[in-house]
């Protein structure tokens, strides 16, 4: 046990501790805190970096294609309008679920394309531009 007297000389029970050596226990102590804490944020950073590391190669991994994946491009086809034709009819033949979400969608990105206010504009004669998707060529 340390006791401290009156003269501000520590005993350790084996003798006299000196006023030096109790600093450098003290700066001992302070720097294997300083030590441990450097530990913890060097723990912290490597934590860090493995999560992202695992996050960023999970992600590829998700992303990755098979061998048979087969890009598909947007093409646009000029159609003619006949007698009877409705935009809806023609469109059915180009439609792909995979690239709207909707039908409407298709419909109103035709009208989009040719300048239509509504889908019931169309004429015999005229010509239509339809966007479709195919396997890249």
């Amino acid at each position: 046990m340390n006791r401290v007297l009156m003269d501000g000389i520590t005993y350790n029970g084996f003798g006299k501790i000196s006023q030096s050596e109790i600093r450098i226990r003290e700066n001992k102590k302070w720097r294997m805190e300083v030590v441990r804490r450097q530990k913890m944020v060097l723990a912290a950073i490597i934590a860090v970096v493995a999560f992202a590391v695992i996050s960023f190669s999970a992600s590829i991994m998700i992303k990755a294609e098979d061998n048979t994946y087969e890009p598909t491009c947007k093409y646009y086809k000029v159609a003619n309008v006949h007698a009877g034709d409705t935009l809806w009819t023609m469109a059915q033949q180009y439609y792909s679920e995979d690239n709207y979400k909707n039908y409407d969608a298709f419909i109103s990105e035709i009208c989009k394309i040719n300048h239509l206010e509504s889908p019931e504009q169309l004429k015999a004669g005229e010509n239509v531009v339809i966007p479709y998707y195919d396997v890249f060529k």
